[in-house]
C-alpha cells in the first residue's frame, strides 16, 4: 500500500487568539499535535515535537511501532528539556497522534486527546483512545456520553509529551484496505463536530480530500470555533506513493473576525495524571458531588441554629446578670 492521496487544513478558530496546532505531512507520515502551556508556550511545544518527526533520524534503523514509539519519546525529550531550561516555557506540553504508512499497515502513535479515525466502506472508527479526564470518568462509569461532550474539565488530558521526563505513549499497527482514509485531528475539531458529522463530510468528499478537510474546519468554526483546529487525511491505495508533499501554512495570527468574536483567549489545556484525579478534582455531577451539595444546606441551617441557640443563652446570662445587680 501507499499514500494515494493527502491533504490539510489548520485555522486558529474562533476564540483563541494563536494556534498553538502544527501538524507533519511528509509521506508516508503524518502527524498532529496540540499544544499547551499558554502565551506561547503551547506553540513552541507543538513545533517542536513536529519538528522531530520531521528529521527522524534519532529513530534509526528501527520501523513501525519501535519506530514511532522511539519518534514520540525523542520529540518527549526534546520538548521537556526546552520547558526545563527556559523559565518562559515551564509546564509546556502538546499532545501527538502520529500515523505512518509501512507496506500493508499503517503504525499509529499517541498521546493525549488528538485523535485517529479510520474511515472504511462508509464507516468510522475512533483508533486512538483519549488520554483525558472526561474519558477515564466516562470508564468508570462516572459521566455519560451525553454528559462528557459537555463537561467543563473536558480540555483536561491526563498525559503530555513534554510534561515529564518520560511518556507513556500507546502505539499499535492497522491493516490497512485499498482506499481506507485516516484522519488526524485536533480535539478543536471533535469537541465541535460530531462523529457522525465528520464521517458525513468525509463521505461528501471522499473524492477530494482537500475540500473535506476545508469543510470540517469550517464546521467546527460554525460550531462555535472554541479551540484551534487541524484535520490531517490521507488515502491509501495500491501502487506508487504521490511525489508532490503539499502543506498549509499554520495560521499563527488571527484575522479580524477571529479576534472580535471573543476578545478574552480561552482557558488553556491543563495535565492531571490518571492517579491524581480523585485527590485533584471532585467530579461535578459524580454522586460524591452531588451528595455534597445535599449536605451543604443541611451544614449552613446547623450553623445558623448554633449561632441563635449561642445568641439566646448570652441573652439570658445579660438577663440573669442584670436582674442579680437590681436586687
Amino acid at each position: 500500500m501507499a499514500v494515494g492521496s493527502y491533504a490539510v487544513a489548520s485555522d486558529t478558530g474562533r476564540k483563541r487568539r494563536r494556534n498553538e496546532d502544527n501538524y507533519v505531512v511528509t509521506p508516508p507520515l503524518f502527524a498532529v499535535a496540540d499544544g499547551m502551556g499558554g502565551a506561547q508556550a503551547g506553540e513552541v511545544a507543538s513545533k517542536l515535537a513536529a519538528s522531530t518527526l520531521e528529521g527522524g533520524e534519532d529513530a534509526g534503523a528501527l520501523s513501525g511501532v519501535e519506530r514511532v514509539a522511539a519518534l514520540i519519546q525523542e520529540a518527549n525529550r526534546r520538548v521537556y528539556e526546552r520547558s526545563t531550561s527556559d523559565p518562559a516555557a515551564s509546564g509546556m506540553g502538546t499532545t501527538m497522534t502520529v500515523a505512518v504508512v509501512e507496506g500493508m499497515t499503517v503504525v499509529i502513535g499517541h498521546v493525549g486527546d488528538s485523535r485517529a479515525y479510520l474511515v472504511r466502506e462508509g464507516r468510522m472508527e475512533q483508533l486512538t483512545e483519549d488520554h483525558s479526564l472526561v474519558n477515564e470518568l466516562l470508564k468508570s462509569g462516572k459521566l455519560s456520553p451525553e454528559e462528557a461532550h459537555v463537561h467543563p474539565q473536558r480540555s483536561v488530558i491526563t498525559r503530555a509529551v513534554g510534561t515529564d521526563p518520560d511518556v507513556d505513549a500507546d502505539a499499535f499497527t492497522i491493516d490497512a484496505h485499498d482506499g481506507d482514509v485516516f484522519l488526524l485531528c485536533s480535539d478543536g475539531l471533535t469537541d465541535m463536530v460530531e462523529d457522525e458529522d465528520i464521517l458525513d463530510l468525509l463521505h461528501r468528499h471522499r473524492d477530494d480530500l482537500d475540500r473535506a478537510v476545508k469543510a470540517l474546519v469550517a464546521a467546527a468554526n460554525r460550531g462555535g470555533g472554541e479551540d484551534n483546529i487541524t484535520a490531517v487525511a490521507f488515502r491509501v491505495a495500491p501502487g506508487e506513493p504521490v511525489e508532490e508533499t503539499r502543506r498549509l501554512p499554520v495560521q499563527t495570527e488571527p484575522d479580524e473576525e477571529t479576534m472580535e468574536a471573543v476578545p478574552e483567549p480561552a482557558v488553556d489545556t491543563m495535565v492531571i495524571p490518571p492517579d491524581r484525579i480523585d485527590a485533584e478534582l471532585l467530579e461535578a455531577g459524580s454522586p460524591e458531588a452531588r451528595a455534597a451539595a445535599r449536605r451543604e444546606p443541611a451544614d449552613t441551617s446547623a450553623r445558623v441554629r448554633l449561632a441563635l441557640t449561642m445568641v439566646g443563652l448570652l441573652a439570658v446570662a445579660i438577663a440573669l446578670l442584670a436582674w442579680g445587680l437590681l436586687r
